[in-house]
């Protein structure tokens, strides 16, 4: 054990011993979940604060010039300690929020981001760092590690190096306020998620699939009463099939009215309005000072995109498709609503409701039918199958290794003689995880001194079955989780020197890229032949049904890019609009007008519950990075498709130019590197079935 790490656990709590102490256990160690009580994190947080800011201190104080080996190598080794409980203690705010975690995450956070300021502000670590980048040395370095010495040297600058103390001083203020507003947004959508709405009438039922009425919950065992849970995986299968129009309305309300003013259903507690206006303020202040135009410039600086107004011509451009194709799909809905003898235009939550009709009209597809098929295991079975026909994987099911939840299983990843990484799944729903379905690091794979393996997990939010029967999902939950276990093999292929250049560590508008391309093998004839199996016969899905599959593929395509444009373009324009004060509900009602949007369709995250922007800067201005990143996966799947999805020797590509080499090559070149050319723009329009009328930027 570190000589410093030592010092500091003496003074510290047992409790927060745990938190401070390097792991132990297989690849490396891992986690010690079982042992964590989390009224330890803040002291735990403080005690490894102080021990980067050692770590850091002796980079500064150190009497040999800056070399990249002693000052952006050492920057790679520091600060471990918090690493490893950063890990941790992000995944209880995450997935293990209940009791004190609320309290003590509106506590640390703005402690974690004054620390984070304290060090990109520290003088003398910038003045060595930008010493090492106009050196001449810099120049001899080979491609990665210049890439990195560069990405910290324009990191720093960005983050307010070049800034004077008062300046400073200002810039620090600003993103304290602006974590504990991310803190409070992130609680109140957890907060209206956790609400259920009660249906306490059979007859409302009707439509649903007997599966799904079997999974809901009841409230109260003595009477017929069924919980639909305030998220989207629950709540979209009511719209889909409930013939109760009144319940879809009541379930929809309840859904997208989720933090608003209006919001009856969760009180003005969690009304995230102000927090929006007060976000927006803050980061148009810090963009100003840090001499940016708006926060969407400088949050687009360093990606593919570079400039929102690049983002925006792709945005537009696919708009005009979208909306007309979304234009016929009503028409076409509107029709059987009134040959049913519906006297009603159709709204928001009618939407699924009618698109399954058409779809059945059109195609002799239900969805419904395919659900039987989709057993979570069977399909987690066939990811793992899926890995390993294209990389070699091996995955081996541990019962060694801590979990944070009995739900949690973890798998040991191997290839020949060698162990890869542990994949971590997390699947079900439960109070206080927050909803939808993400990838985490735990660990990133690195290789400075020795080989460090990655800790990789895949969460999710399905709804348990009853004891002894699978959980059957939906097509487009099979899809998402192709999708997120598309980021997890992104972080377990990888091969990387440097943990801030591993694995998904690249651009916003690339990191989609591979994940979407992955969802593209769940379709396949190998994968649903062999692991879309009906949950009670155990014979696979029909050809017939796959066929209607692959005729229906562009189905519904206006809807989906419709509702998920609106809130990319909303996203943006909010960044754009600089430092004005701004009513989130009139913006978004003006900015929708603007751009004519359907009135049958409602943005897929609207403002007050828009978590991917609000709760952190993660992908604030850069919710369009899933469409920039689907124009390379459209084209890198045409590939597939003519040489086949499991061709060896385009795989072996897929690996070696894309996953393994993380953000050590400029992400443009490393697809040119895999297509052999620069991205076709046609293939995206061709994907969605939109017509092709012009070229994308």
């Amino acid at each position: 054990m570190p000589e410093e790490t030592k010092t500091v656990m003496t003074a510290s709590t047992p409790d927060s011993e745990v938190l401070l102490a390097p792991w132990a256990g297989p690849c490396g160690g891992t986690p010690p979940w079982r042992s964590v009580n989390p009224e330890a994190f803040l002291d735990a947080v403080t005690a490894s604060i102080r021990l980067e800011n050692e770590d850091l201190a002796r980079i500064t104080e150190q009497a040999e010039s800056p070399t990249f080996d002693n000052t952006i190598v050492a920057m790679e080794k520091a600060g471990r300690t918090l690493d490893r409980l950063e890990s941790i203690y992000y995944v209880h705010t995450s997935n293990l929020n209940l009791g004190p975690m609320a309290d003590i995450e509106a506590t640390i956070e703005p402690v974690l981001s004054a620390h984070r300021d304290s060090v990109m502000q520290n003088q003398a670590l910038f003045e060595r760092v930008e010493s090492v980048y106009q050196s001449n040395a810099a120049k001899e370095l080979e491609q990665a590690n210049f890439r990195l010495l560069e990405k910290v040297y324009k990191n720093f600058v960005r983050q307010g190096a070049r800034l004077d103390a008062a300046e400073k001083k200002s810039l620090s203020k600003i993103n304290v306020e602006l974590a504990s507003l991310f803190t409070r947004f992130s609680q109140n959508v957890l907060t209206a998620e956790q609400k259920t709405i009660t249906i306490d009438d059979a007859c409302r039922l009707q439509g649903l699939p007997a599966a799904l009425i079997d999974s809901m919950e009841s409230a109260d065992e003595t009477e017929q009463q069924w919980l639909v849970a305030n998220t989207r995986s629950a709540v979209e299968p009511v719209l889909t099939y409930a013939d109760d129009r009144v319940l879809r309305e009541h379930v929809w309300r309840a859904f997208y009215d989720r933090c608003d003013r209006g919001d009856s259903h969760h009180g003005e507690s969690v009304d995230n309005n102000a927090i929006v206006s007060a976000i927006l303020r803050l980061r148009a202040k810090r963009a100003k000072l840090l001499g940016y135009a708006t926060h969407a410039h400088w949050r687009l600086e360093p990606q593919m995109a570079k400039e929102p107004e690049n983002a925006m011509a792709l945005m537009t451009r696919v708009w005009l498709g979208a909306v007309e194709t979304a234009r016929q799909e009503v028409v076409d809905m509107q029709a059987i609503a009134d040959n049913e003898g519906g006297d009603f235009k159709i709204e928001p939550w009618d939407y699924r409701y009618y698109a399954e009709k058409v779809r059945k009209q059109k195609y002799d597809l239900d969805l419904a039918d395919i659900k039987p098929y989709l057993q979570l295991e069977k399909l987690r079975e066939g990811m793992m199958w899926t890995a390993s026909e294209l990389f070699g994987f091996e995955f081996r099911e541990t019962k060694t290794v801590d979990v944070f939840h009995p739900d949690v299983r973890v798998w040991e990843v191997r290839k020949p003689n060698q162990v890869v990484g542990l994949w971590y799944f997390d699947p079900f729903a439960r109070a206080g995880k927050r909803s939808g379905a993400w990838m985490t690091n735990y660990r990133q794979q690195e290789n400075i001194d020795a080989a460090i393996l990655p800790l990789v997990s895949n969460n999710s939010n399905f709804v348990k079955s009853k004891p002894g029967e699978p959980v059957l999902i939906s097509w487009d939950d099979a899809v998402t989780l192709f999708h997120e276990f598309g980021h997890a093999l992104h972080g377990l292929c990888s091969q990387c020197r440097y943990p801030t250049q591993s694995g998904t560590s690249v651009a916003r508008d690339f990191v989609e890229f591979p994940s979407q391309l992955f969802e593209s093998w769940l379709a396949t004839p190998e994968v649903l032949a062999r692991f879309a199996l009906h949950h009670q016969t155990g014979q696979p899905i029909p050809r017939d049904l796959i066929e209607k599959i692959e005729a229906a593929a562009t189905f519904n395509q206006g809807f989906a890019t419709v509702e998920y444009l609106a809130s990319a373009i909303v996203d943006m324009k909010l960044h754009l609009a600089g430092d004005v004060a701004i009513n989130p509900e009139q913006f978004e009602k003006q900015t929708l007008a603007e751009i004519d949007m359907p009135a049958e369709i409602v943005m897929r995250h609207r403002t007050p519950h828009f978590s991917h922007v609000f709760a952190s800067d993660s992908y604030s201005a850069g919710y369009y990075s899933y469409l920039w990143a689907e124009a390379l996966t459209a084209d890198a799947a045409e590939t597939f498709e003519r040489v086949g999805f499991f061709n060896a020797v385009t795989a072996a590509d897929l690996l070696s130019k894309i996953l393994a080499i993380g953000d050590t090559v400029d992400p443009a070149e490393a697809f040119h590197s895999f297509q052999g050319r620069d991205v076709d723009p046609g293939a995206l329009f061709r994907k969605r079935g939109f017509p092709l009328n012009a070229s994308l930027p």
